[in-house]
């Protein structure tokens, strides 16, 4: 830079005082100067001071008057509010609560309200009581079905032609003849073999074991005895899964389903048996009218059927069923016998002891026959 160069001066930079967009350059100290008064005359100094104090006053109430500025941002209002000045509402301003939700209802509404709280707390789940009520009302079908499986076995057939006072057979068949049609009888309801393999059988002369009459009976007991097996496999499986439901939603669920089943079973074995007994030949005629065909299930002394399944076997085939059923249905009343500790009540208080006085619970009386009986081991 040389010597000729001129030195740039400042800009001359002047402040509007009506402009507020030029307010932030000015000074600081141009900002924060007092307003010049203007020196009084001495007439005007002659004037009391009283006139002037009366505006201030004025000026000062009209201050007062007018309402706060309101924060422009969230944290200025927070900080309005906690300083305890009231921020004049905007269209930003949060809304106060409306007091319609501070109005209460009437006390008949908040009753109504109560008790439907409370119904709903006490009510109990309809899913658990619906698999308790499945599981009652399957548990005796499916201990009639599976006595039945084991009734219709080869073992079965064993014992009941080797046991002593079984009627023998008038017609030729020994003991070992029976067991081997028997068995091929009793095979064919539980296998998926067609009617052939029965009417396929033949004696020892050629001819025909088991009439056609006799195979198309055998048909129908084994569509019966298949269902009856599907049925319970169905239900089987159904109990399964409500037992394994009860036992995580349910508290006793499962012993409460079987504990009814149980008593559901022993009733009605009970009342078929009595049937049976006070009339078996009658009993068995119904029994067949209700699953076949008049007129199919009626054979004569010297069929196969009927030597090898005389009326004594189907006889012991039913008590043999009943018994079965009637043990397990009692066997499983007794293991789910409601007691207070099954149940998960508290143990009940024992009897006073002669010591003690009424109403000394039961670990206290127990610990008193215990020094009781100490004392006379010593005496």
């Amino acid at each position: 830079m040389s010597d000729k160069t001129p030195n740039p001066s400042e800009p001359d930079v002047e402040f509007d005082d009506g402009e507020p967009a030029f307010e932030w350059m000015k000074p600081a100290a141009a900002k924060a100067a007092p307003e010049k008064v203007p020196s009084a005359s001495p007439a005007d100094s002659a004037e009391p001071a009283k006139p002037a104090a009366a505006a201030k006053s004025g000026a000062a109430k009209s201050d007062a008057a007018r309402p706060a500025k309101q924060p422009e941002s969230r944290a200025d209002r927070k900080a309005a509010e906690a300083a305890g000045a009231t921020p004049e509402p905007s269209l930003f301003a949060e809304p106060l609560p409306t007091s319609a939700l501070q109005v209460r209802p009437p006390e008949a509404e908040v009753a109504r309200r109560n008790a439907e709280r409370e119904l709903a707390a006490n009510a109990k789940p309809v899913t658990p009581r619906i698999f308790q009520v499945l599981l009652a009302v399957f548990y005796p079908v499916v201990l009639l079905v599976l006595a039945i499986r084991a009734v219709t076995s080869p073992l079965f057939l064993w014992v009941e032609y080797n046991r002593p006072g079984f009627p023998g057979d008038g017609y030729g068949f020994s003991t070992d003849d029976r067991m081997s049609y028997g068995s091929y009888a009793v095979d064919y309801l539980s296998n998926w073999a067609g009617p052939r393999y029965l009417g396929d059988l033949l004696h020892e002369d050629g001819t025909k074991l088991f009439k056609d009459s006799e195979v198309a009976h055998m048909a129908d007991v084994k569509l019966v005895m298949l269902s009856a097996f599907g049925a319970a496999a169905l239900m089987i499986v159904i109990g399964i899964i409500g037992m394994l439901y009860l036992r995580k939603r349910s508290t006793g669920g499962i012993r409460r389903g079987l504990f009814a089943g149980s008593i559901a079973t022993l009733v009605v074995i009970l009342a078929l048996g009595t049937l049976g007994v006070l009339g078996w030949q009658q009993f068995f005629t119904e029994f067949h009218r209700i699953f076949f065909a008049n007129g199919t299930w009626t054979f004569s002394l010297d069929d196969t059927l009927i030597r090898l399944f005389p009326g004594q076997f189907w006889m012991d085939a039913g008590i043999a069923i009943a018994g079965l059923v009637f043990l397990a249905a009692l066997l499983t009343l007794i293991l789910t016998w409601p007691t207070r500790r099954r149940r998960g009540l508290p143990p009940r208080k024992g009897p006073a002891s002669e010591t003690g006085t009424e109403g000394e619970d039961a670990d206290d009386a127990e610990a008193n026959g215990g020094d009781a009986v100490a004392g006379g081991a010593k005496a």
